[in-house]
């Protein structure tokens, strides 16, 4: 990861969806393949056929450095589109991450191998390899749309998408976010309340008065 991408990943998921207006999440239980990890870059969207990992295959012709390899199926279904191989080409290829409507298999060499991945599932059962797809028509994953070229930023809360033409614009604003959130974090150490510093108490009392 270099530049804004490396940045979005450090202000997070969290902050990147709620600076962007709380548009664009995967709305999804994922598993973090490798723990502690985060990731962000443009996608590289692919549409594999039913069952079928042959268009994982190749895209690992097309993927660029820093992007995040997107998978999906026309119907979402534990079969394993990845496993120890495939992801160790991500890697070599300088893929950032890998977000899969899908399963994994060979966790633990996965873990090892260290290449940030969010799954659905993780299964045993594996994919053919015979069904074309298409590479860079628009997914969708968990009720969100992804592009390719959108920026994809992942870590332990998820998974937040950011518009291609509306990057410079979140990021602006998850810097902004992040900086409030530190002066406030001050605040609260020190003894402040919520409650106060937002002025819920004033909207508990006009939600009450209802």
């Amino acid at each position: 990861m270099s530049g804004p991408a490396e940045e979005l990943a450090r202000l997070g998921s969290a902050t990147v969806y709620q600076a962007g207006g709380r548009r664009g999440y995967v709305d999804l239980d994922l598993v973090q393949i490798v723990p502690g990890s985060r990731a962000a870059g443009p996608a590289r969207t692919v549409r594999c056929g039913q069952d079928d990992n042959l268009m994982v295959h190749a895209v690992m012709a097309e993927v660029q450095p820093g992007e995040v390899i997107v998978l999906s199926m026309p119907e979402p279904r534990p079969v394993a589109l990845v496993g120890e191989l495939l992801a160790t080409q991500a890697k070599a290829h300088g893929a950032a991450a890998m977000l899969i409507d899908a399963s994994v298999r060979d966790l633990e060499e996965l873990a090892e191998l260290g290449l940030p991945i969010w799954a659905r599932w993780v299964r045993v059962r594996g994919a053919a390899k015979c069904a074309p797809g298409t590479i860079g028509e628009p997914v969708v994953i968990g009720g969100a749309t992804i592009r390719q070229g959108d920026l994809v930023v992942l870590d332990a809360d998820g998974v937040a998408l950011v518009e291609q033409a509306r990057a410079h614009e979140v990021l602006e604003a998850s810097r902004e976010r992040a900086a409030r959130e530190l002066v406030k974090r001050a605040k609260l150490q020190a003894g402040a309340l919520s409650f106060e510093l937002d002025g819920l108490r004033e909207l508990l009392a006009r939600a009450s008065a209802r």
